[in-house]
């Protein structure tokens, strides 16, 4: 009798106890937020990528100049009042065409980001569940990707878009395929390792035994678990982008004029002159890839840090 009160007793205590910690624990999404919070470098450089996407996007609009509007008796003028950072060979505002080329280098970024992350994603979560064949046929094709210099291969690809002769707009889509082709292998391996390490585990185990469906398991389970790696590597390919784009375009063969970027914005400054004299015409694209680059690379510091439990090295 005072075992069956004391089961009893305990079940009650369980009963109230466990719903009142589960709502005091706080999500593990919401952890993550709060752990990003708390890293100042990671939060200036969020607040830094959204005031530069906001400006490039809006600033144009405010701008009395036109990319296209040339005017030749304000050719290469130092900066001034009237044109904040002075004006290129054609005399076009150096101010407007920089928030207008960061259109296009964000662009790139974010469209080659989407399509590589998830190509790679689905490739490698099919690889790491189905293994065998698949496994092999994907992996190796991934290893082939990535056995070729990228830099030699984007150039041969741009002097093929050159040949084919497509126009300035349809170039950016192009390049953004390009770059897809070649940055989705690196998240497909890493996403594949993942996924070979949490099928393993425990809480995949007990999946199989209730007789979950394979779909269920896949989405339900397995997938979401590997969402803070997708998060991270999501990060680097916008600037693995931004910088292939920006190298492409300097060499004339990502971007080409009219379409401004940042790249070809520091190829129109090609010659000993324009670097000794006219500062105004290449400094300014170099600073904003450089800013732009170093903080997304802060950002995906701070939120593998965040995201990841194992790694409590930069917030505390």
């Amino acid at each position: 009798m005072m075992i069956g009160s004391l089961f009893s007793t305990n079940r009650r205590l369980r009963e109230v106890v466990i719903p009142t910690l589960a709502q005091a624990a706080p999500s593990p999404w919401r952890q993550a937020c709060r752990a990003l919070m708390r890293n100042p470098l990671a939060m200036i450089s969020l607040t830094l990528l959204l005031v530069m996407a906001v400006w490039c996007v809006l600033g144009p609009l405010w701008s009395p100049w036109r990319d296209g509007a040339t005017d030749v008796l304000m050719i290469n003028k130092a900066p001034n009042a009237t044109h904040w950072l002075g004006t290129d060979f054609l005399g076009r505002d150096v101010y407007t065409r920089l928030l207008l080329a960061g259109r296009i280098s964000l662009i790139v970024g974010l469209l080659t980001m989407l399509l590589s992350v998830t190509l790679g994603y689905l490739l490698g979560a099919v690889a790491g569940y189905l293994g065998g064949l698949t496994d092999k046929l994907i992996m190796r094709l991934a290893d082939l990707v990535m056995t070729i210099p990228s830099l030699p291969l984007l150039i041969v690809m741009g002097a093929m878009l050159s040949e084919l002769d497509f126009s300035s707009d349809a170039r950016i889509y192009m390049v953004v395929i390009m770059l897809s082709l070649l940055e989705w292998p690196k998240l497909a391996r890493l996403v594949r390792g993942q996924i070979l390490s949490l099928r393993e585990r425990d809480f995949m185990q007990a999946t199989r035994v209730l007789g979950l469906s394979a779909r269920r398991r896949l989405f339900g389970h397995l997938l979401p678990n590997t969402v803070p790696i997708l998060m991270v590597m999501a990060t680097m390919a916008v600037a693995n982008a931004i910088l292939s784009e920006s190298a492409l375009s300097y060499l004339g063969l990502g971007v080409v004029p009219p379409t401004p970027s940042w790249g070809n914005m520091m190829d129109a400054a090609n010659s000993l002159i324009d670097f000794q004299r006219r500062p105004w015409l290449w400094m300014p694209p170099g600073v904003a890839i450089l800013v732009t680059v170093v903080a997304i690379n802060v950002l995906g510091d701070g939120l593998r840090d965040a995201l990841d439990p194992k790694m409590k090295r930069g917030v505390r």
